[in-house]
This record gives C-alpha cells, structure tokens and sequence, in this order.
C-alpha cells in the first residue's frame, strides 16, 4: 500500500499513536482486575457465543492452547460457562453468565464515564469536530469487515 504524500502519512502516524494512547488510558481505567486480553475474550464469548475454544482463537486471532487457557481462567472466576454441545458430545461450547456480563457492563460503564468527563470539558466546536471524527473512525472500520 502506498500512501499519497508525507502529510499523509503523518497524519497516520499521529493517529496510530493517539488510538494506541487511548485504548491503554481506557484499559488503566476500567478499574478491574481481568486483562485486557481476558476482557477481549469475554466480550467475543458475550458477542458471538456460545462458541467453541476454536472458535474463539479464530475470532481473537490467537492459538487454540491460548483461548483455553483463557477459557479456563473465565470459567475459574464465574464469568463464562462450558456446556456439552448437545449433537456432538465431545464438543463443549463457551456461553457468557451473568456475572460476566454483570462485569462487562461495570468495565465498559467506567471506560464511557472516563470518556465522557473528558468530552463535557471540549468546547462544543470541538465535540462537533469530535462526533465528525468519530463518524471517519467508523467508516473506515467498516470498510475492514
């Protein structure tokens, strides 16, 4: 891929960094002792399950040892539940309980709160200029799907 010109491309720059800044300050403030590895995980087994361990290193893009590991240590804290797949039972498929979703609403509550005490300081010029990027942001993510 090549990118049209250096403004460009500092402009990708700056924002690869400022999305990098912006995904660790809300990690460090979701207040919550579960990695953000394990979050990932949780919220893919709430959006996409119940699953199976395979299907959960596919979705997050990691090794099948890795999601049962991680598998493991939600089951270990209550937040996910494996059930025998009634067709095939050697097949146990991941389900979210609901202290897991109990504990994702909490995480993603203080991240939006987090956000949200930072956005109602923005002059309104800016949280128009805000609510447009975040329009882009959007878009371009979809074009990925």
């Amino acid at each position: 891929m090549i990118i049209s010109n250096d403004n460009d491309l500092e402009l990708a720059t700056r924002l690869r960094l400022a999305v990098t800044r912006m995904a660790r300050r809300l990690r460090q403030h979701s207040d919550h002792e579960l990695s953000p590895s394990l979050t990932a995980a949780l919220s893919t087994i709430e959006r996409l399950g119940p699953l199976t361990p395979s299907a959960l290193a596919e979705a997050e893009r990691i090794q099948r040892p890795t999601a049962t590991r991680i598998a493991a240590r939600l089951a270990e804290a209550g937040l996910v539940e494996r059930a025998v797949d009634e067709r095939d039972r050697r097949v146990a498929r991941l389900a979210i309980t609901a202290e897991g979703r109990r504990t994702l609403k909490a995480i993603r509550s203080r991240k939006t709160a987090y956000l949200a005490r930072r956005i109602e300081r923005l002059d309104p010029a800016d949280r128009e200029l805000l609510a447009r990027a975040t329009d882009v942001l959007e878009r371009m993510l979809d074009e990925d799907a």
